[in-house]
């Protein structure tokens, strides 16, 4: 062994020496130091620095030596440089750049959890579930999360073209998108017909919770106070800040847990519990989920779910049910580690198994079918008929001139071609409310 190999083998046996001391008397400590591993490190760790064909800056091997460590624990644990710490702290603020999209590891690939609404990748098509397998001509393949984030991010203007794999296309897809500073309006509501609100999460981030009550008070403004139901649509929504979830779900109960964590240490063992003020009206609630909804939106659809409070409808949810710490270090980095696992009021863990809706919606889109004049023959086309001398109800319609000024252009399409899963869910949302009255 030469001497610098020595000296690093030397400094790793007093590095694990050290660790093995912090960890104390906790019971899954290891019994001894793993001497054979630790030689192996400082042998490779030696021939990169002797045979490489390019000379590698010792901090640069130790650093990816770090990311590595992280990257083979799970798909959310990672190190965060300087600069990756600064943008997932513009993240969570609401603001940063690139090009609007949710993304984890799978199989060395970078899958996309789900695409942010009024984004550069949403408009450009890029759905839940797509393998990116090339950025620009760089293949991901080995690529580090991190890394990878950054290549997508970049100037306001520049354009990055994305090789995706999609389930059903028999060939990889390319989309050139056009990144832009990302603007997060993580709540937007509106009303469906007089009563019935509809209320969008696209993330969860600090103000979110605040701003749900602001766009529940407009929307009970907007209907003379008096809503009949709601639909929370939770649907490509990737999750986010952790106490927003509770935020969100303390909202519509007013008592009982709303989610839990455990993990190995007691600092990750959390209770969150639902406090009786400012809590929105007991109206019949539906919550839309699907394969993009992870994370915050399935402590939310989970909880609701469990207490009873709404009906969970869409596809079965994403199944991130980690909970992820950012452990800031003295270099302005910070790790980001997953510290425990969180579970529905119920018990249920939501990891690699998601929310079931109650309903399940398949994905259909819905065209109308045109009239060709062979359809059924009524009455008013039999000769010799009746004809009707009484007063003819007009037809009921759900529009309210008082709302008119929200109707946008995609208002004007009917929303079971527009929203099939959305149409469902207001079709069941009117039946409660039905049956509600009947009842009463």
């Amino acid at each position: 062994m030469n001497s610098f190999l020595r000296k690093f083998f030397i400094f790793l046996l007093l590095l694990a020496t050290g660790l093995q001391f912090a960890i104390g008397q906790n019971e899954s400590a290891p019994e001894g130091l793993p001497l054979d591993e630790l030689r192996t490190f400082t042998e490779v760790f030696a021939k990169i620095k002797n045979d490489y064909v390019e000379p590698v800056d010792d901090r640069k091997l130790l650093e990816d030596a770090i990311r590595g460590m992280l990257a083979g624990l799970d798909p959310h644990s990672t190190y965060l440089d300087a600069e990756s710490y600064n943008d997932l702290q513009e993240g969570t603020s609401g603001e940063f750049g690139g090009l609007g999209i949710e993304v984890g590891m799978e199989d060395g690939f970078i899958k996309v959890i789900s695409p942010i609404d009024d984004t550069p990748a949403q408009k450009a098509g890029i759905l839940p579930g797509d393998l990116i397998i090339k950025l620009d001509d760089t293949p991901v393949k080995g690529m580090a999360l991190n890394d990878a984030v950054n290549r997508m991010r970049g100037k306001p203007g520049t354009d990055i073209t994305l090789t995706i794999l999609r389930s059903n296309e028999e060939k990889p897809l390319q989309f050139t998108i056009t990144r832009d500073v990302i603007k997060i309006n993580s709540v937007r509501s509106r009303t469906l017909e007089p009563g019935y609100g509809y209320v969008r999460i696209s993330s969860f981030q600090a103000r979110t919770g605040q701003d749900l009550h602001t766009e529940l008070e407009n929307l009970k403004k907007e209907n003379n106070n008096s809503i009949k139901g709601l639909i929370l649509d939770l649907r490509n929504n990737p999750g986010g800040v952790l106490n927003a979830a509770v935020d969100v779900s303390d909202i519509f109960l007013d008592k009982g847990l709303i989610v839990y964590t455990e993990g190995r240490i007691k600092d990750s063992e959390l209770r969150f519990n639902a406090k009786p003020v400012n809590v929105f009206d007991k109206v019949p609630m539906i919550v839309l989920v699907n394969e993009g909804s992870a994370s915050a939106s399935e402590i939310v659809a989970g909880a609701l779910q469990d207490h009873k409070r709404a009906v969970i409808m869409g596809q079965k949810t994403f199944g991130k049910g980690s909970v992820q710490t950012i452990l800031p270090m003295s270099n302005q980095a910070a790790v980001k580690l997953t510290t425990a696992l969180y579970y529905t009021p119920s018990g249920r863990s939501i990891q690699a198994a998601g929310i079931t809706p109650d309903i399940i919606i398949e994905k259909l889109t819905v065209s109308k079918i045109e009239d060709d004049g062979n359809g059924l023959v009524k009455e008013e086309n039999l000769s010799r008929h009746l004809e009707n001398t009484g007063v003819i109800d007009e037809p009921v319609t759900t529009h309210d001139p008082d709302l008119q000024g929200q109707e946008d252009e995609a208002d004007k399409v009917p929303l079971s071609s527009s929203d099939y899963e959305l149409y469902e869910a207001l079709n069941v949302l009117r039946g409660i409310v039905l049956s509600q009255k009947i009842k009463g």
